[in-house]
C-alpha cells in the first residue's frame, strides 16, 4: 500500500509539472506572477525528493498568492507524502473551492479521499473530472475511479470503470493491470489470459502478474503458458514472494 502512495503522489506530481511549467517559464520570463515561478521552483523541487526545500517555496508562493489553485493542490500532494493528512486535505479542499471544475484538482483531491477511505466522495470528484473534455488524461482518472469502486467493493463499476479507461487508451499499463487483476479475481480466465498478453505487450510483467498467469493459465489447462510463466519468474525474479509461491504451489502439485 505504500509503494502505491508513492507512485500516485509521484505520478500527481509530474502531471502538475506538466501542467504547470510551460505557464510558469513564460511568468518567469515576462516577470509575471512570482507565485508561479515559486511554485513550479517548489515542484520541481519535489520531484527531485527535495521535500525541505519544496516547502518552502510552496509556502512563499502562498503568501504572494493565496488563490493559487495548483500551489494548494501541489502542497497538498507534498503534506500527504509527509503523512501530514489533515493539512493535505486542507490544501486539497482549498484548492477546490477555487475552482471546482478543475479537473487535475478534481482528480488529485479523488484520489486523497479515496486513500482516505471517502469512497463516494471520491468517486464524485472523478465523475466531475472526466466532465472536462479537454482534459489530456481521462483514461487516469476512469483507472483512478475504478481502483476507488473496487474497494467499495462494486466489481462491477470498477470493470466499467477500466473498461472506459481502456476505450480511450487501448495500451494504457494501468488500466491492463487492473483489469488483469479483476478478471483473475472474478475468475474469468480468459479474459485475464487476454489482458496479460495486452500487457506483455506495452510493458514487463511484474513478479504479480507472472504469478497470476501461472494461476489463470493452470485453470485453463495449459501446462505450456504455465511453464512459460513459471520459467520466466524464477529467471528474473529469483528473490520475489510470488517465486517463493510458485516453488510451494509446484512442490504442492508434484504431491498430488
Amino acid at each position: 500500500m505504500r509503494n502505491g502512495l508513492v507512485v500516485a503522489l509521484l505520478t500527481a506530481v509530474m502531471l502538475l509539472g506538466a501542467c504547470s511549467s510551460n505557464k510558469s517559464r513564460f511568468a518567469e520570463q515576462e516577470k509575471g506572477d512570482p507565485a508561479e515561478v515559486n511554485t513550479q521552483l517548489a515542484i520541481e523541487y519535489m520531484r527531485k525528493g527535495m521535500n525541505e526545500a519544496a516547502m518552502e517555496k510552496f509556502k512563499k508562493a502562498l503568501k504572494q498568492n493565496p488563490h493559487l489553485q495548483v500551489a494548494h493542490t501541489s502542497i497538498a500532494i507534498l503534506y500527504e507524502r509527509l503523512g501530514e493528512n489533515d493539512l493535505a486535505e486542507k490544501h486539497y479542499r482549498k484548492a477546490y473551492d477555487i475552482n471546482r471544475k478543475d479537473s487535475l484538482t478534481l482528480n488529485n483531491y479523488g484520489q486523497f479521499l479515496c486513500r482516505e477511505g471517502k469512497l463516494k466522495e471520491a468517486d464524485k470528484m472523478f465523475i466531475a473530472a472526466v466532465k472536462d473534455p479537454l482534459y489530456r488524461f481521462p483514461e487516469t482518472v476512469y483507472t483512478n475511479a475504478g481502483i476507488c469502486a473496487k474497494k467499495r467493493p462494486d466489481l462491477m463499476l470498477a470493470d466499467t470503470y477500466f473498461r472506459k479507461a481502456l476505450q480511450l487508451n487501448p495500451k494504457y499499463p494501468p488500466a491492463l493491470r487492473e483489469m488483469a487483476r479483476l478478471s483473475f479475481e472474478r475468475k474469468k480466465y480468459l479474459a485475464t489470459r487476454a489482458y496479460l498478453q495486452r500487457l506483455q505487450e506495452v510493458a514487463p510483467l511484474t513478479p504479480e502478474f507472472l504469478w497470476i498467469g501461472v494461476r489463470a493459465e493452470d485453470a485453463l489447462g495449459n501446462r505450456n503458458a504455465v511453464s512459460s510463466y513459471a520459467l520466466v519468474l524464477k529467471n528474473r525474479y529469483p528473490e520475489a514472494d510470488e517465486t517463493q509461491a510458485l516453488v510451494e504451489w509446484e512442490q504442492q502439485q508434484s504431491g498430488r
